[in-house]
């Protein structure tokens, strides 16, 4: 009896330990299948390979603070029609025949001269032996010389920035009047700016005053930092390096700006504009809206507006043009009338410089004009000076292509 009880005892106790055991592997079935779902909070290495990023080409960065330079903006298609290449006029007034050879001398400097009384009335009828060219303050022998009106390629720049706001209406009206006096032969081109990245051309080079007049009455105003300096360096620039009429178009070449004066963040400086305009024959007659700036000045710094009239004056002065600072709005369609007149009653004097050093130096120009007994007192202006070219004959030299240009973004 002993024994069988014990043998149930055995049995049993193997029963439990096979349970025992079933359970376990249950058990670590179960954590292992618990665990497999956690997330792996170690790190981990992957030789997964990841794509580098295609680098971006970024604008060329130049100058001290490492801005990008403004651009003039892409115009539209440039008109069909063009104006018939004006024939340039020969000095001796000679017959040149079917079989002749016609030589240009490209070493000529091309002076648009205006002559005005000290009420600023312009001079007409005035000879050739009545003026003297100096470089330098060398004499200057001049090749040609005529008072015949030309044909003129002008660009019109206005500012649009809210501080013409006051007076927009009437300075769409003044430019539409200098427009309309436009003559055959006559082109223009339109650009408004503000900041240095919103100077756009509003319409590329054209005869037609319809595209013209439309071009203005898309004109509006727009807040930004006004870029003075760069707006007048690109417009002066475009007009400048345009040419529809062939090697020999020596049209007047002239810019008229409408601003305030204030220039408040371009990216180039005054003396690189002045540097620039020094290399091109461009008049620039500017109507400066000054009245409205702030006048007080510092121990140190001139106030924003004495430094608008100066920015403003040699703009004029240096490049044979005109500034007008008008006390009111009613003043402008004098104004614009008074432009249309200094463009048309100019005198063109060409030179052959005594000087034939291409070393790119400054060389200062004066006219100087006779002064009659008796009369009142004559006043001849034209360009400062101009820039010797490097290598290449001085500037207006007959350029080797008779392609438009194309109104491209710049840089410096």
């Amino acid at each position: 009896m002993r024994f069988r009880t014990f043998q149930l005892f055995k049995a049993r106790q193997k029963t439990l330990l096979l349970l025992a055991t079933i359970l376990a592997a249950v058990s670590l079935l179960i954590v292992s299948g618990t665990n497999a779902q956690q997330p792996d909070s170690r790190p981990r290495q992957t030789t997964t390979m990841t794509a580098t990023p295609t680098p971006v080409a970024t604008p060329a960065q130049t100058g001290p603070s490492r801005r990008i330079a403004p651009q003039l903006g892409a115009p539209p298609p440039p008109p069909v029609l063009k104006p018939k290449p004006t024939p340039v006029p020969d000095p001796n007034s000679a017959e040149i025949g079917d079989n002749d050879i016609l030589k240009i001398n490209t070493e000529l400097v091309t002076l648009h001269v205006r002559v005005i009384d000290r009420n600023n009335h312009p001079i007409n009828r005035l000879g050739k032996d009545e003026f003297k060219v100096l470089e330098d303050g060398m004499p200057q022998p001049i090749f040609a010389f005529t008072e015949e009106e030309v044909p003129v390629i002008y660009g019109l720049a206005v500012d649009t920035s809210g501080s013409l706001r006051p007076q927009f209406n009437q300075v769409i009206d003044a430019a539409k009047t200098i427009i309309n006096s436009n003559r055959k032969g006559d082109e223009t081109f339109l650009e408004r700016f503000i900041s240095s990245d919103k100077i756009e051309t509003i319409q590329d080079f054209s005869p037609s005053k319809d595209a013209l007049l439309d071009g203005l009455d898309t004109l509006y105003i727009e807040g930004g930092q006004t870029a003075v300096i760069d707006g007048v360096y690109l417009a002066a620039e475009h007009v400048a390096e345009y040419k529809s009429g062939g090697d020999d178009d020596r049209r007047r070449r002239a810019l008229i700006v409408v601003t305030d004066g204030e220039d408040r963040a371009s990216y180039y400086t005054d003396s690189q504009l002045f540097q620039r305009l020094r290399e091109e024959d461009v008049q620039i007659f500017v109507i400066g809206f000054v009245n409205e700036l702030e006048a007080d000045k510092g121990l140190i710094r001139k106030s924003p507006r004495d430094k608008a009239v100066n920015l403003i004056n040699k703009l004029a002065s240096d490049t044979g043009g005109r500034a007008f600072f008008p006390q009111s709005i009613s003043e402008l369609p004098q104004i614009a009338n008074e432009i249309v007149r200094d463009l048309r009653t100019q005198y063109v004097i060409s030179y052959d410089p005594t000087n034939k050093a291409h070393d790119g130096t400054y060389r200062s120009i004066k006219v100087n004009v006779a002064q009659p007994t008796g009369s009142e007192k004559r006043i001849a202006l034209t360009r400062s000076g101009r820039t010797a070219g490097v290598g290449t004959s001085t500037k207006p030299a007959a350029k080797t292509t008779a392609t438009p240009a194309t109104n491209q973004p710049r840089r410096p």
